[in-house]
C-alpha cells in the first residue's frame, strides 16, 4: 500500500500502481466533486490520468488554468500532430523521432518517405488535427516488455524508435506506449485524457532541418514547430508578439541602422562592427569598466590562444573538446583559441603566492572566447561562434562567499534595471547526481547564493539538481518589452578548476587553504546584451547608448552655416551630432531621422539663427520646445550622464 495525499482531499491509502483515472474514480464514488482533471503533479513531477503511482506522496490535481497543465497539452498535441501526418501522407510512410514540448508548445521530428514538407503544408496538417480532435480517441498508457516493444516498431517501421529502445532507454527502464484511435507512439507521457480535451487553440509555424540526435553523420530530418494554448486569447496574445518580435529582429534593425554585419567571407556567427555599432559596444564596455573598478575588481587581459596542456589540465580538452576550435600547431605544440577566458585567470592568481589578506581577489575581463557552433543554429548576435564574456572571477575564503555572492547579485540586478530591465525570473540550481566537491563546500556555496537571492528581495526557482558537476549556480533571465526572457547574469561556483589546479592560499595558521572561486557574468556576452537591447528598444536606444544623439535639420541650404556652427558647439560639448546637408524637404529629414532612431532632431531656420536658438524635436512627443544651444547641451549632457530611458 501506498500513501498519497491529495491537495483539498486530504490522505488516503492506495493500492501500489494505482492511477490517477482510479483515484478520481474512488472519490467520485465517495460523493466528491473533481472535474476537469487532465493530470497532475505527485511529488513535484508531472504525471498524466494513466500513469501508475509506485510511491507515496503528495498530489495535486491539474487542470487547464494550471500552468503546468501546458506540459501534458503540448506534450499531446506533439502527437496529434504525428498522427496527422501518418494520416495524409501514409503510416508506412511517414517515420517519427522525438516530439517534445517547448516553453510555449511542441515540435516533432519527422521524416517522410518521397517528399520534402514546406510551411504551404503546414495548415492541412492543423486542419487534420483538428478532425483527430473532434474525433474525441481515448488516449492509453500501456507498458510493454523490451523485446516486445522492439518487434512492434519493427514492424511499424519506425526505425528512429527501434534505435531509441536500442541504444537509449535503459535496460531498467519500464518502456510504455501511448494509443489514441489507430495511432501508437513511444513515450513517457504525460498525455491529457483524450484528444478531445485539446483546445484548437494551436498553430503550426515554422518547419527546419534536424540532424537526428542532433549528429551530422545521422539523417537528417524536419523539425515541425507548433505554439499552443488552452485559450484562443492566449494563443492571438503570443501570435501578435510573434508579429512584433519580427519588426524588432535586431538583424533586421541591425542592417538598417548600419550597426553591425556578419560576412560570410569572415564566416558564420563572427559579427563585424560597424562605425556606429562601435559606438553602442563602447559605450557599454567603459560602463563596465567604470562599474567594476569602483566595485573592487582589477581588470586584466589574457590572450586569444593557450597551449594544449593549460585546457588539458582546466578539463576542457577532456570534457567540452567538441565545442572548441580545431587544435593548431606552433613549434610543434599544440594550441588552443579559447572557448573560456577561466584557466588564465587561475594562472594571473597562482602568478604569485597569496595571502588570506589579499582576499578576495576579484578579476575581470572583457575576454572574447571563440566556440565551436553548427551553422544550423547561428543566429545573428544571439548565437555566434566569436562572443567577448564579461567575465569575471572572484576568488575568496568560505568566511567571504556569503557577502560577496550577495554583492554579485546586486550588481547584476542594479545594472540590469540601469539598462532598462525591471522584471526578471531567477533560478537557484543545486547539487546534481554526479559532482566534484565535498559536502561542506556545496552546503557553504548552495547556502549563500540562496541567502543572496533572498537578501536582495528576489522571488526564485530551485532548479533540484540543475546546477553543473562542480559547482551550484544563479541564473538571472530578463524580460524585454514584449514579454520575453532572456537568460542573461549567471553566477557560477567552481570547485573544479581549485582541485586542478591546485588554486590556494596561506591562511592565518600559516597553511596553505583552498579558496572558493565564482565564476560570474552581468550580461553574459557583449554581443547578445546589445542583441537583447536592440529588439527590446526596437532600435530606439537611450539617449546615451544611441551612436548618433542628435541630427540638425537646417530648413533650407541657407540655414547650413548656422547648422554647422550648433554641430560644433555639440561636438566640443561631447554629443554625437550630425547635420543633415541633403537637398530635402524638412519633413522628409525629419522623417528620415525618425527611421534612423536619432533621440533628438535639432530644426533651424531664420529664426533659429537670429535668436542662436534650435526648435526640439522627438519622435514620441513631437516638437517640445525652443531652447539656446547651451540649455539643450545642458539637458542632452544630463540625461547622458544619467543614463536616462527618457528624453
Amino acid at each position: 500500500m501506498i500513501k498519497i495525499n491529495i491537495d483539498r482531499f486530504g490522505e488516503f491509502e492506495f493500492e501500489d500502481g494505482i492511477t490517477i483515472k482510479e483515484i478520481i474514480q474512488a472519490l467520485e464514488g465517495e460523493g466528491k466533486k473533481v472535474k476537469n482533471v487532465v493530470g497532475g503533479v505527485l511529488n513535484d513531477e508531472i504525471i498524466d490520468i494513466h500513469t501508475p503511482i509506485k510511491q507515496s506522496g503528495n498530489l495535486r490535481f491539474l487542470i487547464p488554468k494550471d500552468k503546468e497543465s501546458l506540459e501534458i497539452l503540448r506534450h499531446s498535441l506533439a502527437h496529434i500532430m504525428a498522427q496527422a501526418l501518418k494520416e495524409l501522407y501514409g503510416t508506412d510512410k511517414v517515420h517519427l523521432g522525438i516530439g517534445p514540448t517547448t516553453d510555449v508548445g511542441f515540435f516533432y521530428d519527422v521524416e517522410v518517405e518521397g517528399k520534402r514538407l514546406t510551411e504551404e503544408d503546414l495548415p492541412v496538417i492543423e486542419e487534420k488535427m483538428k478532425e483527430i480532435i473532434k474525433r474525441d480517441c481515448p488516449i492509453e498508457r500501456q507498458e510493454l516488455p523490451r523485446e516486445e516493444a522492439l518487434q512492434l516498431f519493427e514492424n511499424m517501421k519506425e526505425i528512429y524508435k527501434v534505435d531509441l529502445i536500442r541504444h537509449d532507454i535503459p535496460e531498467t527502464a519500464p518502456i510504455s506506449i501511448y494509443k489514441q484511435c489507430d495511432f501508437v507512439d513511444l513515450c513517457r507521457g504525460p498525455h491529457i485524457p483524450s484528444t478531445g480535451k485539446a483546445p484548437t487553440s494551436f498553430k503550426l509555424f515554422s518547419i527546419a532541418g534536424a540532424y537526428w540526435k542532433g549528429k551530422e553523420t545521422n539523417p537528417m530530418l524536419q523539425r515541425i514547430y507548433g505554439v499552443a494554448f488552452w485559450t484562443e486569447k492566449e494563443l492571438k496574445k503570443y501570435l501578435n508578439m510573434l508579429e512584433e518580435a519580427k519588426k524588432r529582429d535586431h538583424r533586421k534593425i541591425g542592417k538598417e541602422l548600419e550597426l553591425f554585419i556578419i560576412d560570410e567571407n569572415v564566416g558564420g556567427g563572427l559579427a563585424l562592427w560597424l562605425p556606429k555599432g562601435a559606438i553602442i559596444r563602447n559605450e557599454i564596455e567603459n560602463d563596465w569598466r567604470n562599474e567594476h573598478i569602483k566595485r573592487g575588481y582589477q581588470l586584466v587581459y589574457t590572450p586569444h590562444v593557450g597551449k594544449e596542456q593549460l585546457w588539458q589540465t582546466s578539463g576542457h580538452v577532456n570534457f567540452y573538446r567538441e565545442n572548441m576550435f580545431p587544435e593548431m600547431q606552433i613549434e610543434e605544440e599544440g594550441y588552443f583559441v579559447k572557448p573560456m577566458n577561466c584557466p588564465f585567470h587561475v594562472e594571473i592568481y597562482k602568478s604569485r603566492q597569496r595571502s588570506y589578506k589579499e582576499l578576495p581577489i576579484k578579476l575581470a575581463e572583457l575576454g572574447t572566447v571563440y566556440r565551436y557552433e553548427r551553422s544550423g543554429v547561428l543566429h545573428g548576435l544571439m548565437r555566434v561562434r566569436g562572443f567577448t564574456q564579461d567575465d569575471a572571477h572572484i576568488i575568496c575564503r568560505e568566511d567571504q562567499v556569503e557577502d560577496e555572492i550577495r554583492k554579485v547579485l546586486e550588481f547584476a540586478i542594479e545594472t540590469l534595471k540601469n539598462y532598462g530591465f525591471n522584471e526578471f525570473e531567477v533560478y537557484l540550481s543545486t547539487r546534481p547526481e554526479k559532482s566534484v566537491g565535498d559536502d561542506r563546500m556545496w552546503e557553504v556555496a548552495t547556502d549563500a547564493l540562496r541567502k543572496a537571492i533572498e537578501s536582495v528581495g528576489l522571488e526564485y526557482d530551485i532548479d533540484e539538481g540543475g546546477g553543473a558537476f562542480y559547482g551550484p549556480k544563479i541564473d538571472v533571465k530578463i524580460k524585454d518589452a514584449i514579454g520575453r526572457m532572456w537568460q542573461c547574469s549567471t553566477i557560477q561556483f567552481d570547485f573544479n578548476l581549485p582541485e586542478r589546479f591546485d588554486m590556494y592560499y596561506i591562511g592565518e595558521d600559516n597553511q596553505r587553504h583552498r579558496p572558493y572561486m565564482v565564476h560570474r557574468a552581468v550580461f553574459g556576452s557583449i554581443e547578445r546584451f546589445i542583441g537583447v537591447l536592440i529588439e527590446h528598444y526596437a532600435g530606439q536606444l537611450p539617449l546615451w547608448l544611441s551612436p548618433v544623439q542628435a541630427k540638425i535639420i537646417p530648413i533650407a541650404d541657407a540655414h547650413l552655416p548656422y547648422a554647422k556652427e550648433v554641430e560644433q558647439k555639440l561636438r566640443e560639448a561631447g554629443i554625437r551630432v550630425e547635420t543633415d546637408e541633403r537637398n530635402e524637404r524638412m519633413n522628409k529629414k525629419i522623417r528620415d531621422a525618425e527611421l534612423q532612431k536619432i533621440p533628438y532632431m535639432l530644426v533651424v531656420g531664420d529664426k533659429e539663427w537670429q535668436t542662436g536658438t534650435v526648435s526640439v524635436r522627438t519622435k514620441k512627443k513631437g516638437n517640445v520646445g525652443v531652447f539656446t544651444i547651451d540649455e539643450f547641451i545642458d539637458r542632452a549632457k544630463k540625461l547622458i550622464k544619467e543614463k536616462s530611458l527618457e528624453l
